[in-house]
């Protein structure tokens, strides 16, 4: 079952709880199955890699590690600040997601 999120792949978001806590960066990939998002520049994990064609080395690589979504929320584009999201209608009748602390509509 895949449910809507209230954050989609090139929000700007922060992170509210874990290691991460207060870095924010771009969301780069979204699993909706199991309801984690991948953040540049946040929750960097040490992945072990065995030596290939690409990596004749091998060894310990920093990458980015999964985040569960509920513990990001959406920067509003206005204030900057973190804000939650709400959906109305545009006036044409299509939903947009707008920044409730704002008003701000995200594109």
């Amino acid at each position: 079952m895949n449910m809507k999120l209230h954050i989609k792949k090139g929000d700007n978001v922060i992170v509210l709880a874990g290691d991460s806590k207060g870095k924010s960066g771009e969301i780069r990939e979204i699993n909706t199955k199991k309801m984690r998002a991948i953040v540049t520049g946040v929750n960097f994990i040490s992945k072990h890699e065995k030596a290939s064609s690409k990596n004749p080395q091998g060894g310990i690589v920093k990458q980015e590690g999964p985040i569960h979504v509920s513990n990001l929320m959406i920067i509003d584009p206005k204030s900057k600040k973190p804000s939650r999201t709400g959906r109305r209608d545009d006036g044409t009748g299509k939903l947009v997601r707008y920044a409730k602390k704002s008003g701000e509509v995200i594109k």
